[in-house]
């Protein structure tokens, strides 16, 4: 492209932000429920569950379909489904590991039955979606990761052969350049493996508001505006304390996840990383044709610093992903939400994408953070002589791996001996972040070395082969 339409597409790129709102697109939709009172004063229960997004709420529900009589509480700091549960691409994934290459490469003798679990969860999803009435756009259009490189294309047809190899390929299709463009239409698309059944799309607002009615209507108590600012023993049981008031309860389950965990041992072992994503106006006839795209599938790209992109419900664009910022300390906070440079970089990527679609304006632009861990998959455990679990560490990929998450806890809270419990996935924890400014450095050198081997035919200098071969990395 010679520099002055170079020059010019980013103008256009820049231009098609002028009127996106930096708020979630999902959490605008008119059907979002009144949060429900804040707890005053003291209440009991005999299950506390501490967080309002997927794994909390799973949490609750959950308990109540095992045991109808037990008394379930959950606290809501903001509202239900404000934060990462509220802003995420709506990717439902059976996988419980990040991804089959992660699994294999950590969990090689498990692998077979964590890819079991893992699509029995996804199944139990849309079995709870149907028992309970939850209308949250739920289509199982699976998953295309695709190839922009001839490298990545290479990759692909390779990693798709050994999966067949371990029959692992069920349900998977490689995709070569002229299949995948019939698809979805881009020129910069070279190859892709289409995972038919692995992967749903859904709008994730509308599952945490679906998910809290279901638990209303079980008779759990949800207390929204209610952060839990402390937790310590009190008798047999564990005691929370509120801005107002105080829960007293004989278990509790953590699914607070990017939020500093009220077991202060547990906090080393996540980092926030904030991810970033775009939807555009709604497309028209004329534009949806000239994408094809008639089955709807998700889509992420192959990369190390990759995107995702969908279509919504109302034919909009997703588009997000890419950068994956981590703040210089770990912290969580709203001014982080918002990143322009971010927006205007993923514009830019877009237009790339779909050159076809030039013109079309974009109306939402929002961040969230995500509770990575260097495993990149979830982890678990128990504390105060096992009155309390927790799960965290989802890594981005916690639409579907939290209901298996809240069987975990629950599994541990009732000291059981389970196919889930049994797994070294379960058993075993990933190595814990280190101290500023060791891990804001180790985390940039990592980025950096990661968009060097995007740029460099995938290649992965010495940085990246010996955090490979120490099991660690960085990812959103």
């Amino acid at each position: 492209m010679a520099p002055s339409a170079m020059s010019r597409g980013k103008d256009n790129w820049i231009a098609s932000l002028s009127e996106a709102q930096p708020v979630p697109y999902w959490l605008e939709d008119p059907g979002r429920p009144r949060p429900e009172p804040a707890l005053t004063g003291t209440d009991t229960c005999d299950l506390l569950v501490v967080g309002g997004g997927y794994s909390g709420l799973w949490t609750a529900l959950n308990a109540k379909e095992r045991d109808p009589g037990r008394d379930v509480v959950l606290l809501e700091g903001r509202e239900v489904g404000w934060a990462a549960s509220g802003r995420n691409g709506g990717f439902c994934a059976a996988s419980l590991t990040h991804g089959l290459a992660n699994g294999l490469a950590r969990w090689p003798d498990e692998i077979g039955k964590l890819h079991e679990l893992g699509a029995r969860n996804l199944d139990g999803i849309e079995d709870a979606l149907a028992r309970h009435g939850i209308d949250c756009d739920f289509e199982r259009t699976g998953e295309i990761d695709v190839a922009t490189e001839t490298y990545q294309a290479w990759e692909l047809r390779d990693w798709h052969r050994e999966l067949e190899d371990k029959g692992l390929a069920d349900g998977m299709e490689f995709l070569d350049r002229d299949a995948l463009r019939a698809e979805v239409g881009s020129p910069t698309f070279e190859a892709g493996l289409w995972d038919r059944r692995g992967v749903a799309l859904l709008h994730p607002a509308k599952l945490a508001w679906g998910l809290k009615r279901a638990c209303l209507a079980l008779g759990v108590r949800v207390y929204e505006h209610t952060p839990a600012l402390t937790l310590k023993q009190y008798g047999a049981g564990m005691e929370a304390g509120t801005p107002y008031g105080t829960v007293r309860a004989r278990k509790v389950a953590l699914g607070t996840n990017v939020f500093p965990s009220l077991l202060r041992r547990v906090r080393s072992y996540t980092v926030p990383v904030y991810d970033y994503a775009l939807t555009t106006e709604p497309l028209n006839a004329e534009q949806l044709d000239s994408l094809g795209w008639k089955n709807r599938q998700g889509l992420g790209d192959a990369a190390n610093q990759f995107h995702y992109f969908r279509l919504t419900p109302d034919n909009r664009v997703l588009w997000g992903g890419y950068d994956a910022i981590y703040p210089y300390g770990g912290r969580v906070r709203a001014e982080y939400d918002d990143r322009p440079e971010t927006y205007a970089k993923l514009a830019g990527h877009f237009f790339t994408c779909f050159p076809q679609l030039e013109g079309v304006r974009f109306t939402h632009a929002w961040g969230g953070a995500i509770d990575t861990c260097s495993r990149f998959s979830a982890f678990f455990g128990t504390g105060h002589q096992g009155r309390v679990a927790y799960a965290a560490g989802y890594t981005g990929l916690g639409v579907g791996a939290t209901r298996f998450g809240a069987d975990v806890m629950l599994d541990l809270l009732d000291g059981a001996d389970t196919e889930r419990t049994r797994l070294e996935m379960v058993r075993k924890k990933p190595l814990p972040f280190p101290p500023e400014p060791f891990a804001w450095t180790g985390i940039a050198l990592t980025r950096w070395s990661l968009a060097r081997a995007d740029a460099q035919g995938g290649r992965r200098n010495l940085w990246l082969r010996t955090m490979d071969r120490l099991g660690l990395g960085f990812d959103s």
